[in-house]
């Protein structure tokens, strides 16, 4: 395997841990979802933790997949893209058919508001929290199609041993 495939495998190999722990704090996170603010005002420790996983994880694996992921499928398949704009990247994906472009912005726009998130308005906090549980699934999808066609078109992919 040239080291060029080793790095996507990894990177995918990442993906795979992230989606694992972002499904394990949506499985926890299932019995006190959607949160109020007099909910959000009484969780304890593990709860919170849970919900720092939740977002810590999605915004790990949308990092990954759109810095680290998308470039590599784009080069694999003889793209230069160093003078692409990122969204150039995604109108590229888009032709791919691997994702929307305007979902993947409207992803990356939910998951700023809570990582930039410093409001002492517990009702917006709260309502950030419920956007990114609610959006798991739809960067779930994302990932999963896009592990899909690279199974599908990159024998690599298909033999790696970590990807199994």
């Amino acid at each position: 395997m040239k080291d060029r495939e080793r790095t996507f495998v990894e990177k995918l190999h990442e993906c795979k841990q992230h989606k694992k722990r972002l499904l394990e704090a949506q499985a926890r996170l299932e019995l006190i979802m959607p949160l109020d603010t007099e909910q959000y005002n009484d969780l304890d420790g593990l709860q919170v933790s849970v919900i720092d996983q939740m977002i810590f994880r999605f915004s790990k694996l949308q990092d990954t997949i759109g810095e680290k992921v998308f470039p590599s499928i784009l080069e694999l398949n003889g793209k230069s893209v160093k003078k692409m704009t990122f969204i150039d990247r995604l109108n590229r994906l888009e032709e791919l058919e691997l994702l929307y472009k305007d979902e993947w912005m409207a992803l990356r726009k939910d998951r700023n508001e809570i990582a930039h998130e410093y409001s002492f308005n517990q009702e917006e906090i709260v309502d950030s929290i419920n956007l990114i549980f609610k959006r798991v699934y739809d960067l779930l999808k994302i990932y999963d199609d896009i592990f899909a066609y690279c199974l599908h078109h990159f024998e690599f992919v298909r033999k790696s041993e970590i990807l199994r």
